[in-house]
Parts: structure tokens; sequence; C-alpha cells
């Protein structure tokens, strides 16, 4: 896409009062204007720029001169010549700075890399939080919303293994596994990404309100849609196209047949990324989508090293911690209170079940569950089968 010049003042300062709006509108604010208008979507920003050059040379043009452009209809030539009297763009830009937010441009180097490759990058981000040169290592999980105990689990230990590791997690925020995506990236205390389906101000669904300022604490909460813009079908897609873009792969977790998850995934296959899959039981209906994609070619995933394996470039194994089998001496020094509480729980020859590790650690369930998971990815224990743990000898 043709590159958009821009001012040199720094990204996203916004003015928020009437007496601040300059009188001579520069690109991120034509932008946000363009971004307001109905049917104005990110390629018809593309053949408007290749015509006019500027954002803002397109919101002076004529409806004449609109019309002349390849793709731009009556409906959509009207809209934009007309755009003062449609849209609150003095309000947009004072709800943005209200809300802690700033927007984001394609010129602007936090603008996620891999979302500028694909066909049709959104031209606006809304961000609150942060973006990094970090988030380029940035992998997707997505899944079912109505899930089961198996996927939020398996979801919330590959986010841990992967975010422990450096990998930025980037899922949805929906319920089921988005959200457990989510929070086991932060466990991790790792970085995280949420796309939204809506405007940065809506909360959907209702009770992540507080999942949602987390994530924007160690991470970002993104979206291209105005502010109040609540979500649908066409919203929703298009939050998926989005995830799947800025990433290097897409992780399925559990998805049935017509989950939107397979919709993120088909993305991440126009655009050339990995799909990952994980596999289930052969007789839950929650668990065919992740088969099918299977059977279609993506790769089976069990943990992060199969993740991480396709990506050997980025994450060397160098940049692993050996496990004491390796270097015969166990990373004592390196263990949290925690950690060092789970791993004295641990019998030396016998298998130990969860329920043993919580009453010899004392610890609650939770932090001993979190604690098992950053010993396995430290390589110090090891899980079999029947979630039974075992020192790593």
């Amino acid at each position: 896409m043709e590159t958009l010049t821009t001012d040199t003042s720094p990204p996203c300062l916004i003015p928020i009062s009437k007496a601040a709006i300059p009188t001579s509108m520069d690109s991120r604010e034509a932008l946000v204007a363009l971004n307001l208008i109905e049917g104005v979507g990110p390629v018809r920003v593309r053949q408007l720029l290749e015509h006019f050059g500027e954002p803002t040379a397109i919101l002076k043009a004529s409806k004449a001169q609109l019309l002349q452009v390849r793709g731009i209809g009556d409906e959509t030539a009207t809209a934009i010549s007309g755009w003062e009297k449609n849209i609150d763009l003095e309000g947009e830009i004072k709800r943005i700075a209200d809300f802690g937010c700033r927007i984001v441009i394609q010129p602007d180097e936090e603008y996620p890399p891999m979302l500028k490759e694909i066909y049709d990058p959104p031209f606006v981000l809304y961000v609150k939080g942060s973006l990094t040169a970090k988030d380029k290592s940035a992998v997707a999980m997505v899944g079912s919303r109505q899930t089961t105990h198996y996927g939020i689990e398996v979801a919330r230990k590959l986010a841990y293994q992967l975010a422990y590791v450096g990998v930025t997690v980037v899922s949805g925020g929906a319920r089921g596994i988005d959200t457990a995506a989510h929070q086991g990236a932060m466990s991790a205390k790792g970085r995280t990404v949420c796309v939204l389906g809506t405007g940065i101000n809506i909360v959907f669904p209702p009770e992540n309100k507080e999942l949602f300022d987390r994530i924007a604490e160690h991470g970002a909460v993104v979206t291209q849609f105005p502010f109040n813009r609540n979500g649908d079908r066409q919203s929703f897609a298009i939050r998926n196209r989005i995830v799947a873009g800025m990433t290097l792969g897409t992780i399925v977790v559990e998805a049935n047949l017509t989950s939107g998850a397979l919709i993120t995934a088909n993305f991440a296959t126009e655009y050339g990324r990995q799909v990952f899959a994980v596999p289930g039981r052969i007789d839950s209906p929650r668990s065919k989508g992740c088969h099918d994609l299977i059977k279609k070619g993506a790769k089976l995933c069990e943990d992060a090293e199969d993740v991480l394996s396709e990506f050997e470039y980025l994450f060397p194994s160098s940049n692993k911690p050996p496990s004491p089998g390796e270097t015969g001496v166990l990373p004592a020094l390196e263990l949290s209170e925690n950690e060092q509480k789970v791993y004295d729980a641990l019998r030396a020859e016998d298998e130990s079940s969860i329920d043993e590790v919580i009453r010899r650690s004392g610890l609650p369930a939770s932090a001993a569950s979190v604690t098992l998971l950053s010993l396995e990815m430290k390589r110090v224990i090891k899980q079999l089968p029947g979630k039974l743990f075992v020192k790593n000898r």
C-alpha cells in the first residue's frame, strides 16, 4: 500500500478542545474522519489515496472529483463530500482523549508490521496500552466461546508457555478460549493484545471489563472501529482478520465446524501464515473444527514447542533454559518462593497428583496450578498423562 505522508508531531497526539482543533486538518485527523464514514473501508481508502495522495485532499474533494476514482460510486462520493454534515469528528477526537486511548496509523512505528502486509490493513487503529517491537513475535490463539474444561486448561497452558519465552499472545477478548489465552499470557507476566470487534469503549462480554483493563496495562487493547460501535457478525469477522493479520501464526484450541475461530484460521491461511490446531476428543463436537484443520494441513499442536519449532529463527534453542538433565545442575537459585515450594512438594521417584502438590505445598489451587506450569517451562519438572507430575531427572 502506498505510504501516507503525515505530520512530524508525536504519534496520536490529537487535540481535545474546540479551540485546539486546527483549521488545517492533518493526515491523522483526516483518517479518523474517513473511518467514521459508513461504507468507507480500507480498500476504498487505498483507492482514494492512490488518486488524491493525501487523506486531507480526499475530504476536500468535490463529489464530481470523487466520482472519478475507480471503485467510488454515487453513494460513497456523496457521503465523503458531505462528511462535515454527517459525522462528529470533533466529538470523536474528544472521546479519544477522554478515554485515554490514541490513534495509530500506518506510518507510525507502533503500527504492527505484519498487519501492513495483508491486502486490506486498517488505516486507523484505536489503541489503549502500547504496541511494541516485541509484538512482531506474536501468535494468535482463538477458539470456541462455549468450551470445555479441557479447552480452557490447554489455552491457558499454551498461552503461558508462549508468553513465558517472549511471544506476544493475540486474541479477540471473547468468552471461552480467547479469555483463557489472555489470562494465561498475563499469568506468565508476558504480553498480550486484545483485538475488539466493537468500539474501544464497548465492553463485550461485559464480565471482561477488568480483564480488558489489565490487558491494557500488560499489552494493548486494539480496534479499528470508532467509539460506540456495537459488535455484529461483520465487525467480528473484521476483528478476526486483524488477529490473523498481525501475527506469525494462529493456534485454534477448540472449535466446532461453524466456529468463528475457523474464520481466523482461514484468514491466516490466506495471508500465508502458519495454522496450528490442538486435537481433542474424537467424539466431542467442539473438537471437530480442529480435527478438520489438521486434515487440511494445519500443524498438530500439543505444546509450545510445536509452535516455537516453526519459528526457530526467532526463538533459537540457545534462548531456552536448559533442563537439569542437560546441565546436571538444578537452577534452585532461579526459582521463586512458590516455585521452590512446589518443587519441594514433588517426590524424587514417585509421580504426584495436583491435589498432592497442593496439600504438600500449602498453596491455593490456582497458585499451585500456575506454578506447575512455570516449572514445566523451566524444564525442572514434567507432566505425565493423567495430570501427574514428577521432577525432571
